[in-house]
């Protein structure tokens, strides 16, 4: 028997990429949209705040069980920014290009050019949840000025790996979910799930 499971995000790529993850658990995953949820507020400075607050929003809107995650990219040399402000960095409308831009930007002046994207994901059973199940991950590179690849978003076009001589955005969707932070939350979360 299939379990419905409510993805506190409209992102089709995390939809595919959750999806096909928990489907042997169990779940049948879909996007709030399809139930006309709405975005959730996202007001907290931490992470894990705003994920359940996501998953909580998700959960009472439905009536089922809810996933969500909140991740962003987090430079040393910057204090941990852009952090939970990675999505509208350089303001309203959200831009992918212009956050870069920014980044790029505010890094210029500082040696250090070390980051980290981090994610965490949040599950309930129900929006009152008392015990949610939460997992997160983190993955390590560099921001470069110059942008390389074409696969990804957000930052990974400036997220050098220099283990693999490559940015976020030059490693294939397969390659990308074996060593990203959203990947091995990911599969934290499932094994946590499975051992309940």
């Amino acid at each position: 028997m299939t379990q419905a499971l409510v993805l506190a995000s409209n992102n089709a790529g995390k939809l595919r990429e959750f999806g096909q993850i928990l489907a042997p658990l169990g779940f049948q995953l879909h996007p709030q949209d399809q139930f006309g949820v709405p975005e959730a507020e996202e007001p907290f400075f931490t992470f894990v705040e705003n994920a359940l607050a996501k998953a909580r929003h998700a959960a009472r809107l439905t009536g089922l069980p809810a996933l969500a995650d909140d991740s962003g990219v987090c430079v040393n040399a910057l204090g941990g920014a852009p952090g939970v402000w990675s999505a509208r960095y350089a303001g309203e409308p959200k831009s992918d290009a212009s956050n870069s831009a920014k980044l790029v930007a505010d890094l210029a002046v500082h040696t250090d050019k070390s980051a980290y994207y981090y994610c965490v994901l949040v599950y309930v059973r129900h929006a009152d949840d008392p015990q949610p199940v939460i997992a997160d991950g983190v993955w390590r590179g560099t921001i470069s000025a110059s942008a390389r690849g074409e696969h990804g978003f957000g930052y990974d076009p400036h997220f050098w790996l220099a283990t693999l001589g490559k940015s976020a955005a030059e490693l294939t969707p397969l390659e990308k979910n074996a060593v990203s932070h959203r990947g091995q939350a990911l599969r934290a979360l499932v094994a946590k799930l499975a051992a309940a």
